[in-house]
């Protein structure tokens, strides 16, 4: 079964063509155009006038016809390009032309598949247990609440321009699979006596600060999920930091609020959503007991699988640091093809696997898979690496050079790689984890790999802890000294998780320190980082592009505006008037502030101070403080005066007065254009238009 095939979008890939031309012919500013291309799943790489584009694959699901799309892109766009499968189960293509990414869009669009939001302050690709459906342990096959998620939250207001981008989880028992606990928010089936429900961890991360999720929910009903999800989202907009995008995460509220003030702040938005949106449809699973059996771990089973199928089982493929030729996945397509397979699946250890395979068809598919280059794993080669400096704008080391070196060993450690701290690798949930760095010895910039140690982000895990930093020209001896000490000092089916815990962080630090060490003598033979025929140095591209350009508060007023104006509408329906009042006058309270500071006024709290303080700053519109003080005093009637009639008129001078702000902010951001003084960050003007029509319509 497909979760794809709806969820592409003509009309938008025309828009961000339209753009693209607008922005080739100077008509539009770098800023603005860089907003719409990071919505639209396009990422700017190290070389110049080449990009990455990002397709979301939800729940990792891949069918045929979009396993040839995938290759016909390669083939036609990028002859000597790869694919690259993600740590989040993305597919994601390098060196695409930026004339050709609306050409892309449009053939990726024709086999089903999105790049919308792939990108930026959005809900990232959501990602799942690859399990999902045959495994013989879940509670429920939890795509089907996945694809509920992504359809839900895909191009919604809420989450169009949230402070930092945020990542979801889905996992179909209580063993996590997928990680929740690195999660922003993770979603785990669970059972609680006899009833099914969900647990919900909120606030994990990597990156520079680490963060293991806290529990917001124990337990809920599948009917509470949306609202949950939309709770926390709402939090996040709410609350977390808009100006300084490296404490963006909601990771950060956890820590500002305290875990008991956090999960306060939350419920108190858990019940207003409730309230509002409580008639909200919902997706719905078929739930059992799961039995007691084997636990495969995060990413694709080592081995051959048995399904809870009978006769039906998992074969995994091994895909050596996530890359794949256009070749590769035409013979994948002709093989689900051939055998009346759906689907195949990416993982989060960036390796395949296909599912429903019956055990007479095994011998023959892994026969035609070696003459692909591809088969099942082999023990030591579970090493995940992120792209690094081959086209990372923020990679700082060459990771998938080092990680094409490194092995997991006979006892097949999970070794994560990555090019700098955002640990795009998930290095910190490895076993052995690492990140590149530079760090000055003896006035040389010196490449070093910052280690990690027992890392596991499933249930009952726990992240690794810090171990030394590394020279990079040493890592290999590092790793293979750790691996060696590992073999020979743990205790009968001791696994790596336990026996660091065991032996303690120190003890790291004793066992590579003459590693660590680096004498002035032996300077020159660790300059060079692997692959690298100079000495290191890091380049200044400019930063990365993960957070999306800069944007002014209007920007984020509509959102949050279009927002408001659902829970408005859902409470005059229920007849809650003054609570539907208040959803109004935050609708005001929001573009009207942000209509005032992008013209230079002040942040005001009161409607009416706001309405004076737009007259001040915008005399030439005198009708917008006009009627937003007169809203202001309407707003501010008694709660019996108030009716379904009444709230009708206002909504509808409400949502009158809102175009009119959105047309005079798309007026004001052309006429900056023709003077060439346009606002660092001004978002792009159909964006005004798009959601001053999605918070009226």
């Amino acid at each position: 079964m497909n979760y794809l095939t709806d969820l592409a979008n003509d009309e938008e890939i025309d828009t961000y063509d339209r753009a693209l031309q607008d922005y080739f012919a100077q008509r539009m500013d770098v800023d603005r155009f860089t907003a719409t291309r990071l919505q639209m799943g396009i990422y700017g790489q190290r070389q110049e006038g080449v990009n990455m584009v990002r397709i979301k694959i939800p729940g990792g699901r891949l069918t045929p016809m979009q396993l040839n799309a995938i290759a016909d892109v390669l083939e036609n766009y990028v002859p000597h390009g790869e694919a690259h499968i993600t740590t989040r189960q993305d597919i994601q293509l390098h060196y695409v032309p930026l004339a050709d990414t609306p050409a892309v869009m449009r053939h990726l669009a024709k086999g089903g598949l999105t790049t919308r939001e792939a990108c930026g302050n959005t809900i990232r690709n959501v990602t799942a247990c690859p399990l999902t459906g045959v495994c013989p342990r879940e509670h429920t096959d939890i795509s089907e609440h996945l694809n509920g998620v992504v359809k839900h939250f895909l191009r919604k207001p809420l989450n169009q321009l949230m402070p930092r981008k945020f990542k979801i989880s889905f996992s179909g028992c209580e063993s996590d699979c997928a990680q929740g606990m690195i999660h922003d928010l993770g979603v785990v089936a669970v059972r609680q006596g006899s009833q099914f429900g969900f647990k919900v961890l909120v606030g994990g991360g990597l990156g520079h600060k680490p963060h293991e999720a806290i529990t917001v929910e124990s337990f809920i009903e599948e009917k509470d999920l949306l609202l949950v999800i939309e709770a926390v989202l709402t939090l996040h907009n709410k609350y977390s930091d808009r100006t300084k995008r490296a404490k963006s995460r909601i990771k950060f509220l956890v820590d500002k609020f305290g875990v008991e003030g956090f999960i306060e702040k939350y419920r108190e938005e858990l019940a207003r959503v409730k309230e509002a949106l409580a008639t909200q449809d919902y997706p719905k699973g078929i739930w059992t007991g799961g039995v007691d059996s084997e636990v495969p771990g995060p990413g694709a089973p080592r081995t051959l699988f048995a399904q809870k199928q009978t006769g039906l089982f998992v074969l995994p493929i091994s895909v050596k640091l996530g890359q794949l030729t256009a070749e590769q996945i035409r013979g994948i397509a002709g093989i689900l093809k051939q055998y009346h397979l759906q689907e195949i699946r990416t993982t989060q250890d960036q390796n395949l696997m296909l599912v429903d395979v019956p055990q007479a068809h095994v011998a023959a598919i892994q026969s035609t898979l070696a003459g692909l280059g591809l088969g099942l794993p082999k023990a030591g080669d579970n090493v995940v690496a992120c792209p690094g400096t081959s086209t990372c704008r923020l990679g700082i080391t060459s990771s998938p050079t080092l990680g094409g070196k490194l092995s997991g060993g006979n006892d097949d450690l999970r070794i994560r790689v990555s090019g700098c701290h955002n640990g795009c690798a998930q290095p910190e949930s490895g076993d052995i984890g690492i990140y590149g760095e530079g760090k000055r010895m003896y006035g040389k910039l010196v490449p070093h790999y910052q280690m990690y140690f027992g890392g596991n982000g499933m249930a009952n895990g726990g992240l690794a802890f810090k171990g030394p930093s590394v020279p990079s020209a040493r890592v290999e001896v590092a790793v293979e000294r750790v691996r060696s000490a590992y073999a020979t000092n743990r205790e009968a089916d001791e696994t790596f998780f336990n026996w660091t815990r065991r032996v303690g962080q120190g003890y790291f630090a004793e066992l590579l320190a003459d590693i660590v060490e680096v004498k002035q003598e032996d300077l020159q033979s660790v300059l060079r980082d692997h692959g690298q025929g100079d000495d290191f140095k890091v380049l200044q591209l400019g930063g990365g592009e993960c957070a999306g350009a800069k944007q002014l508060q209007i920007g984020t007023a509509f959102f949050d505006a279009a927002n408001e104006r659902n829970y408005r509408n859902a409470l005059k329906f229920q007849r809650k008037f003054e609570d539907s009042v208040k959803c109004a006058e935050e609708i005001a309270r929001l573009i009207g502030q942000g209509l005032s500071q992008l013209v230079g006024g002040q942040k005001c709290e009161s409607l009416q101070e706001q309405a004076e303080e737009l007259q001040r700053v915008l005399p030439t519109k005198p009708n917008l403080s006009i009627t937003l003080a007169k809203l202001a005093q309407e707003f501010a009637r008694p709660a019996h005066e108030l009716n379904d009639a009444v709230l009708t008129e206002w909504y509808a001078k409400l949502d009158a007065w809102t175009v009119e702000v959105a047309e005079f902010c798309t007026n004001f951001n052309s006429q900056l254009d023709l003077t060439g003084s346009l606002p660092q960050g001004m978002v792009e003007p159909v964006q005004y238009q798009k959601v001053s029509q999605s918070a009226t319509a």
